[in-house]
């Protein structure tokens, strides 16, 4: 989702605004402001941020203002290594304080199999879209989780047009060519952290770096065999790619150049990939379920990293990774079997042993997932299409 900067103020009366004003007289307002006002919002509409997440908030700032008085390479190997291994004092491991709400899109269900869902970055939004050739936008509560809008759009799903949803204005922007693409399908992309740059999945190995300025191809890369999984590190100076054939490379965003490349442990077949936000992990996913965690670090230094943990809690492919805003939780699941989605506990590694419920199906087979920015809330966009919701529970 991406913000256009073409009007300076912004109309308040539209029937998706109301709620952000505070009186009659702010029937315009700047967009400056307007982000503001989203951000004071923000934190009860996300469902707050968990005491866990608080505290390694405070942890990390404190670490920031003490680092003078500290040895600034002894706090480095700490912070690089500290985390490989032990328990953790914030997010205990086990079982976890979870319960399902109403489900995310249940203002609007879909008409056909989601096939997505992800949180908005910065605002008290969640996106879904499937086969029903829709895309919806909900404010997430927990409770009613209201529809904001949604969008048809009657030729999807197509594999060169793209769509560009402009939530200030309520405006569908079409895309039909992309300068510089020699395409004939893109399977996937993925948006840079800051939020200035796509990554386009094409065939034959290829990537694609497009840049939102000027809607073009700016870099392209290669791998050898079929991407399966792609991540940006956590400053969007790196991506990390894997192939089908259980290769994983690393690259350099500004230059294009291959800085590292080695087979992921045990791997025959590359299917899924996730880099965590704090810039420590590396999973790779395998179709026979497995998933390897490795050191970002070590990935990087190493010709044969190993890896920190290899993961053997799914048992059929392991189709989608995703690590949690705080780097302290990875969710793994596997479209090819029901209720097969697992909670993963960082450091420790080991699962949550009360996600998914056993007793009952909830999950289903799930597509995608995603947190919310400061994991108040968790969701699966599954082939029943629902988004099932899930909040945590102090």
């Amino acid at each position: 989702m991406t913000f256009l900067s073409r009007f300076l103020r912004v109309d308040m009366t539209h029937r998706f605004r109301r709620d952000l004003t505070k009186s009659d007289a702010e029937a315009k307002m700047s967009k400056q402001k307007l982000q503001q006002r989203m951000k004071e919002q923000f934190q009860k509409a996300m469902g707050g941020m968990p005491s866990w997440a608080e505290s390694k908030v405070r942890k990390k700032n404190k670490k920031k203002d003490d680092s003078d008085d500290e040895d600034e390479d002894g706090d480095d190997l700490m912070r690089k290594t500290g985390n490989f291994v032990g328990s953790s004092d914030s997010l205990p491991k086990g079982i976890i304080r979870m319960k399902k709400c109403l489900d995310a899109n249940n203002d609007r269900p879909s008409e056909d199999r989601l096939t997505t869902v992800q949180f908005h970055p910065s605002a008290q939004v969640v996106m879904t879209a499937g086969l029903d050739q829709s895309i919806s936008l909900f404010q997430v509560d927990g409770k009613t989780n209201p529809k904001i809008q949604s969008i048809h759009l009657e030729k999807f799903p197509v594999h060169k047009l793209f769509y560009i949803y402009d939530m200030m204005e309520g405006k569908v922007i079409p895309v039909h060519t992309v300068r510089g693409l020699r395409e004939q399908r893109v399977k996937e992309f993925e948006v840079s952290p800051d939020g200035e740059s796509l990554l386009l999945t094409g065939t034959s190995g290829y990537l694609h770096v497009l840049t939102m300025k000027t809607k073009e191809v700016v870099n392209s890369m290669k791998i050898n065999g079929n991407i399966a999984g792609v991540a940006f590190s956590h400053d969007g100076s790196k991506v990390f790619t894997n192939s089908e054939e259980g290769e994983v490379y690393i690259w350099d965003m500004r230059s294009s150049k291959c800085l590292n490349r080695f087979t992921d442990d045990g791997c025959v077949s590359g299917t899924s990939m996730a880099a965590s936000k704090n810039g420590q992990y590396l999973a790779c996913g395998s179709a026979a379920g497995v998933v390897n965690v490795y050191s970002q670090e070590e990935c990087m230094r190493q010709n044969n990293p190993k890896p920190l943990k290899a993961i053997m809690n799914l048992v059929t492919s392991a189709t989608f990774l995703r690590f949690n805003p705080t780097s302290e939780i990875l969710a793994i699941a596997s479209r090819a079997d029901d209720e097969a989605a697992r909670l993963v506990h960082i450091p420790s590694f080991t699962v949550f042993s009360n996600f998914p419920m056993f007793q009952r199906k909830t999950i289903y087979r799930a597509h995608r997932m995603d947190f919310s920015p400061n994991s108040g809330f968790f969701s699966l966009a599954n082939n029943k299409a629902k988004s099932n919701l899930h909040k945590y529970s102090e």
